[in-house]
């Protein structure tokens, strides 16, 4: 559990968190392996005798004083008595202390509610894969190499389903001598109901068929998968139809009543299901269809390009309540260019703890790289978290891929987390509170509860979440001959508890040393994608408006340190020159102003590329969000010699002679050589060199596959680099053809600040 505060030190008082201007917050990576610092947690399996304070209901920790036959609470301070079991397991010796004696960082197992979970829900994970039929042969031939690596990736012993979907449903059972499908039709008016239930055309245990005995019949039954064609559309005409079924999209009513088919009327029937919906447009046929035409469109945003294009319907918001209360996630993979309004889909992924991907086309499509690793790398399904504070502040605002519990207040639930999944939260003092030397100090705890799947058994040669598809079916070819993926597996209920403890501070330089500057950017891209969701002229105002108050309090400060300075607009330090930890602040917001994110719709940025960033943005841990925002520049005087980073994205990194760059934003790997750069230099760079190493290490670090482009200045078409040149931009997003669009910003920014008397 990684936490990062974006004010290490905290403020004293609410006085002077206005003063720094700074938000005060944490960011939250709960499932991450170890904490900020790489620290794992202490283990132990007695989580179920972890006391609790009677008051606030935090857990006891290292940091609670503790007496013979009492324990006070570190956040809220009540006193709470011991149970006797409690106090013989606390008052042992001889170095055998249970772990939240050892360390302010536990995870414990939860031994009775394993028992419980259990009872409630079948242990095995369930995966449905939910594909559109109205698409072209690429788009299923994407699809079906994507669930052939998702096959490898899924743990033996979970079951999986094939569902697709058009003007109607077809259910796959796969478990017999060869692949049957059944089909029902989705009425055109439907409210999300079929005519006759799922589990009367197909049984629940006929549909999902265990991966161990059935992977290769489910390979055959992908094969099988084929596009509405003409034929099936001229057919439809000779009977008369009144409704034309090609290219029509039931989606909705197809997630509806699958969530329903998964679901329970008494609980949830999986500890974990998990539907992987493909779309290669948007749902326009049955319940939750969208209107996706350019009438519709222009009606919307015509008036005022300022205001985002909103939800539609509120039908996928319904039933993102209803696949938390099943325990089912979403994930959601778009491949296509044309609108899907993916805004009204969304929710789908956001509130069920999923994730969205958008692909333009299926020539460049990751799509199998992206799942495989997605279900590769380690994820907690169940999860509640809760965040508890000391009585002097509170959480004004929680941001993330989570479900607010409708009962209790800052508890959210996660259908699903993966360790990169990261929530920020917002601190405000509490009316009339602040920080002392004679109060207790500020007092963190974070509580997550989640199930997982443990294996037992050597998987040392599995393939890794880095590897190659050819990889990862050679090894399948491998083990399925020699039978080795025979693993058993065992659930587990988990409490991980983190308790922190932060000093505070009443002088503003102490703030501005200790400011984590990813934090802060993490907390202000949350803000600005919420404003913007209302008005993207007024979320772009508020955050220059930010950086013009915290430019002016930085330089206010500094003047009252050393009793003096200029007095002129070119005198007011907008670069932070004196403070290291507020450098990053000025670039970063111009950044911001010139993505999509905050670009009106007149921009030409298209609605579903900015929900799709979006969704990322708001997901990715401080340290990927920054590389998303400001992209790290590298220049190599050879493939195998690094030269240079630049802090610095503009065409002035040219003059330094390097031939090549390498521009990592995250989602795109950019690999550039100068147009002056010696022939002898190979381009594109040989698989053995120092450049190639590195760019393969990234793409194995990162949790979705990068584009990897090489341009070489002297033939290529440039403009996909030159892109990433964030300070040659105007705040509109246009680049500008000297590098002047940055430096201009700031004038602009001193002028506002010198209005306020600086």
């Amino acid at each position: 559990m990684a936490v990062r505060a974006s004010l290490a030190c905290f403020p004293s008082d609410p006085a002077l968190h206005d003063s720094c201007g700074m938000p005060w917050g944490v960011a939250v990576t709960p499932f991450s392996a170890a904490d900020e610092r790489g620290t794992p947690p202490a283990t132990g399996a007695e989580g179920h005798l972890l006391p609790r304070c009677q008051s606030c209901f935090a857990y006891f920790s290292l940091l609670c004083p503790l007496d013979r036959w009492s324990w006070t609470c570190a956040v809220c301070g009540a006193e709470n008595d011991l149970p006797a079991d409690a106090a013989a397991r606390y008052a042992r010796d001889g170095g055998h202390d249970p772990p939240e004696m050892r360390s302010a960082f536990v995870d414990l197992l939860l031994q009775g509610e394993e028992g419980e979970a259990a009872a409630a829900a079948a242990p095995t994970p369930v995966y449905v894969a939910a594909i559109d039929l109205s698409s072209s042969e690429e788009f299923l031939e994407l699809v079906k190499s994507a669930l052939q690596a998702a096959l490898e990736a899924l743990s033996p012993g979970s079951l999986f389903g094939l569902l697709t979907f058009s003007s109607k449903i077809g259910l796959y059972d796969v478990q017999g001598p060869i692949p049957i499908v059944k089909n029902v039709f989705i009425p055109p008016n439907s409210d999300g109901a079929l005519a006759v239930d799922l589990e009367d055309i197909m049984p629940l245990c006929s549909f999902l068929a265990p991966i161990d005995s059935c992977k290769d019949r489910i390979a055959e039954a992908l094969e099988t998968i084929k596009p509405m064609s003409s034929w099936e559309v001229a057919a439809n005409a000779a009977e008369g139809k009144d409704h034309v079924f090609h290219h029509t999209r039931g989606f909705g009513v197809a997630l509806d009543v699958l969530v329903n088919y998964l679901g329970s009327e008494y609980g949830n029937a999986f500890e974990l299901a998990r539907i992987f919906g493909f779309l290669s447009g948007p749902p326009n046929y049955g319940a939750g269809q969208l209107d996706t035409s350019e009438d519709q469109n222009a009606g919307k945003a015509g008036d005022a390009d300022n205001i985002l294009l909103e939800e539609q319907t509120s039908f996928y918001k319904n039933l993102a309540t209803s696949a938390v209360q099943a325990g089912v996630c979403v994930d959601l993979f778009a491949i296509t260019n044309e609108y899907t309004d993916l805004t009204s889909l969304k929710v789908l992924s956001v509130d069920t703890g999923g994730s969205l991907f958008l692909y333009s086309s299926t020539d460049e499509s990751t799509l199998p790289q992206d799942i495989y690793k997605m279900l590769s790398r380690p994820y907690a399904f169940g999860c509640v978290m809760r965040l508890r504070t000391s009585s002097q502040f509170k959480i004004a605002d929680s941001y993330g891929h989570f479900f607010p519990d409708p009962q209790y207040m800052h508890v959210q639930h996660i259908n699903c987390c993966s360790s990169f999944a990261t929530y920020s939260y917002d601190f405000e003092f509490e009316k009339g509170s602040q920080f002392s030397r004679k109060s207790s100090p500020p007092i963190l705890q974070i509580a997550f509860k989640y199930t997982v799947l443990v294996q037992n058994g050597d998987t040392s040669d599995a393939p890794n979440s880095g590897s190659s598809l050819a990889d990862i079916l050679m090894y399948l070819s491998y083990v399925r001959d020699v039978e080795l993926l025979r693993f058993k597996y065992s659930l587990e209920r988990r409490l991980r508890v983190r308790t922190i403890q932060y000093n505070s501070t009443a002088n503003i330089w102490d703030l501005y040393d200790f400011v984590d500057p990813d934090v802060v950017l993490t907390i202000l891209v949350h803000q600005v994608i919420l404003a913007s969701l209302s008005d993207v002229l007024e979320a772009r105002l508020w955050l220059q408006d930010w950086l013009v108050v915290v430019i002016a309090q930085y330089n206010k400060a500094y003047k009252n340190v050393t009793s003096g300075g200029g007095t002129g607009i070119y005198d007011i330090d907008a670069n932070f020159s004196h403070c290291p930890q507020l450098q990053p602040l000025s670039r970063f917001v111009f950044a911001i102003l010139v993505s999509p994110l905050l670009q009106d719709n007149s921009g030409g940025i298209h609605p579903d590329n900015v929900t799709y960033l979006q969704c990322l943005f708001s997901a990715l841990e401080p340290a990927s969000l920054r590389q998303a925002i400001w992209p790290t520049l590298i220049s190599y005087s050879s493939p195998d010699v690094e030269a240079e980073v630049y802090q610095s994205l503009s065409r002035t990194v040219f003059t330094s002679g390097n031939p090549i760059f390498l521009l990592d934003a995250y989602k795109d790997l950019l690999v550039y050589y100068s147009p002056t750069a010696s022939s002898e230099i190979p381009f594109p760079p040989p698989r053995d060199c120092l450049l190639r190493s590195t760019i393969d290490r990234l793409k194995q670090e990162r949790h979705i596959t990068p584009k990897l482009t090489f341009i070489h200045g002297a033939h290529d078409d440039t403009t996909e680099f030159e892109k990433y040149l964030v300070e040659d931009k105007t705040l509109d997003g246009s680049l500008l053809s000297s590098s002047t669009g940055f430096s201009t910003f700031l004038d602009e920014i001193r002028s506002k600040v010198a209005e306020h008397g600086i």
